[in-house]
């Protein structure tokens, strides 16, 4: 009764929203996806990996398989960048950080949130980097804001142990007093295909969010599967812990025989001007690639039919069958955009970088 009470309002907005804009434009036509698309593409490679396949984490040797990079500062430390990500041991997934004076080179790894107590929802390995930021602008630092005098972060997870993503996938709602040790907050899911408004296109399993703050509500966007199908949702909330979703998602589908047609996962949405800007991944046509899509609403969302980068492209071969879950931040000591990515390809499942001028070391 008390969660149904304190979501009455939130609810009832919720269906509300929609028609509030109906009569504004909720699509983007095709001249504007070409403009709004035109900054983000033209990238550089960097030669290498940032984070090798063979990258060593002190206590945790038997990680690898690097994903899900996610770079965080924090708050007095305008020098220093933080970057979590994933390894993968054969039994589930950890979550690791790493810190840069100059976003290339990264050092002191360490782990920042590790498995759930047998028999919980995050038993399987807990995958952090849905931040609460003070700023979603896409040209602001990725600087960590502070609730209830405390560092947040949604989380991907999964129940068992002894292989890769073993489904169902949940999502938790964790909390850090310093930015680098996380802390589960909530003993429940604030996500999973059991709730009573989980539809057909999530029945199967949940998988990573990414939160955004903006006008007093919390937006979690996430990708989930049916069967072998990803697509992207998203979910309102008051607290961070108590969540509705959205009742016309997925707001990113899948294209009949697009770049996004079996995967359209993994969304990380900035202020962009005055529309909104999401990153995603899409699978198809024979690999993974970054895509992008655009909102005035965050609601009603319009995806660009060709990627910003395809996979493929690296000279190196770093990411001939891969090339997604990206994290972008803006060097203010330059003006250069670092595009952080997990690569699939001849050396492995990494971490590499793409800049969107060329940086002199």
């Amino acid at each position: 009764m008390q969660f149904t009470k304190m979501f009455s309002g939130l609810y009832l907005s919720l269906f509300a929203f929609p028609a509030l804009l109906s009569a504004q434009e909720t699509t983007v036509d095709a001249a504007t996806l070409a403009q709004w698309s035109s900054p983000y593409r033209g990238w550089i490679y960097y030669p290498q990996p940032v984070i090798p396949a063979d990258f060593k984490i002190p206590d945790a040797e038997d990680f690898h398989s690097y994903d899900v990079p996610c770079v965080y500062q924090l708050e007095g430390l305008p020098d220093i960048w933080y970057m979590s990500f994933i390894g993968f041991n054969g039994q589930g997934y950890n979550s690791f950080v790493v810190e840069s004076s100059d976003l290339i080179h990264w050092e002191k790894p360490r782990l920042a949130m590790g498995f759930g107590a047998k028999g919980e929802f995050d038993h399987g390995g807990c995958v952090t980097g849905a931040y609460l930021y003070h700023s979603w602008d896409i040209q602001a630092p990725r600087t960590l804001k502070k609730k209830d005098d405390k560092y947040w972060t949604l989380y991907g997870c999964y129940p068992k142990q002894g292989g890769y993503e073993l489904r169902p996938g949940y999502e938790g709602v964790a909390a850090s007093n310093d930015g680098l040790r996380w802390q589960r907050v909530s003993d429940n899911p604030v996500l999973s295909v059991y709730q009573s408004d989980c539809k057909k296109w999530e029945k199967d399993c949940i998988y990573q969010p990414w939160v955004v703050e903006h006008e007093g509500t919390y937006y979690n966007f996430y990708n989930a599967a049916d069967e072998g199908i990803e697509q992207t949702g998203v979910a309102l909330s008051n607290d961070m812990i108590h969540w509705v979703r959205y009742p016309q998602n997925p707001v990113i589908r899948n294209r009949k025989g697009g770049y996004d047609e079996a995967f359209a996962s993994d969304a990380k949405v900035f202020r962009d001007g005055d529309h909104w800007t999401m990153f995603y991944f899409g699978v198809g046509r024979g690999g993974a690639s970054i895509m992008v899509a655009f909102s005035r609403d965050l609601l009603h969302w319009t995806s660009d039919p060709e990627p910003l980068y395809k996979f493929g492209g690296h000279p190196n071969g770093l990411d001939q069958q891969y090339a997604h879950k990206i994290s972008l931040v803006k060097n203010p000591k330059n003006g250069i955009y670092y595009m952080y990515y997990c690569a699939v390809g001849n050396k492995g499942r990494t971490i590499g970088l793409l800049t969107s001028k060329r940086i002199n070391e």
